[in-house]
């Protein structure tokens, strides 16, 4: 019994009685008890949130000049029906964020990192949010073990069960990985971005950032080409030679161990490459372990 809405549609000839299957499923004899309880509206509502998603991704890729092969694919489609899940680490402007984005475009899978779990947590309420929230609210660090709590009860939800998950930069310190695998917590894969450290600091120590626009340039990668705009810019105060350092001298403390943790499944990638090399490389490893 066609709803009215969907009766009008077909007499006015704006849609076929195709229109409203998805495609996979005109391939087969009969339709998953999960499309139909779905009405039509839902179902072009749901395609269309998709391909603005994909678009959006697409987008973000273009404007950085990184054409990405995987566009025409869907993330079922490259990761063999497999939920990847997936971990990946990086010293201060390795080049990670720009991965995690390529790599959430082609796998589709939820990007996560502490402080935005932390946030969620508290905002919603959950026993470890609040847990979290006294810590916080106290103006001290958030231990290790209300972490794996926010980081297993978020991995738990059902968008990273179904569609798979990118740990972003955690865990951070060899405790943590152990933790993590005492709360059951495994990975596909461990991506390391290994970028030498004098790289490192002329990426950090080069940055600008406009405070009109808050795009940000390179004095030696990519400065503005208008004079008002270079007259204007701002360098973060951490983004000095001396802070880079400690902040690199951290990091190096406790990443080897860290990497250690997960020698069977780590996959060490040459940072100083193009972003669309480095990309290539990752993605061919990943690959590797999701079929």
């Amino acid at each position: 019994m066609k709803s009215p809405i969907t009766s009008l549609l077909l007499i006015l000839g704006i849609v076929s009685t195709n229109a409203f299957v998805p495609q996979s499923s005109l391939q087969k004899t009969s339709l998953t008890q999960s499309n139909k309880n779905l009405s039509p509206s839902t179902l072009i509502l749901e395609a269309s949130s998709a391909k603005a998603k994909k678009a959006s991704r697409s987008s973000w890729a273009e404007r950085r000049g990184i054409i990405s092969p995987y566009a025409s694919e869907s993330s079922n489609e490259v990761s063999g029906g497999k939920a990847p899940k997936l971990i990946i680490a990086g010293a201060p402007a390795s080049g990670k964020g720009t991965q995690c984005e390529l790599i959430k475009e082609k796998y589709g899978v939820v990007h996560l990192s502490t402080g935005d779990m932390l946030r969620a947590a508290v905002a919603a309420g959950t026993e470890v949010g609040k847990m979290a929230k006294d810590f916080m609210d106290a103006g001290k660090l958030v231990p290790d073990e209300v972490i794996i709590g926010v980081v297993k009860d978020r991995l738990e939800e059902s968008d990273c069960v179904e569609c798979g998950w990118l740990l972003d930069g955690f865990p951070r310190t060899p405790a943590q990985a152990e933790a993590l695998a005492s709360a059951g917590v495994t990975a596909d894969c461990f991506i390391f971005l290994n970028v030498p450290d004098e790289v490192l600091v002329e990426r950090v120590v080069g940055r600008r950032t406009d405070p009109e626009t808050g795009k940000i340039y390179h004095m030696t990668f990519s400065p503005p080409e208008d004079e008002e705009i270079l007259a204007r810019l701002e360098q973060r105060s951490d983004d000095t030679e001396e802070k880079v350092k400690v902040r690199l001298e951290q990091f190096h403390a406790n990443v080897e161990a860290v990497k250690g943790s997960y020698t069977d499944i780590a996959v060490e990638v040459d940072g100083t490459s193009k972003p669309e090399e480095v990309s290539q490389t990752i993605m061919r490893a990943i690959d590797s372990v999701l079929v």
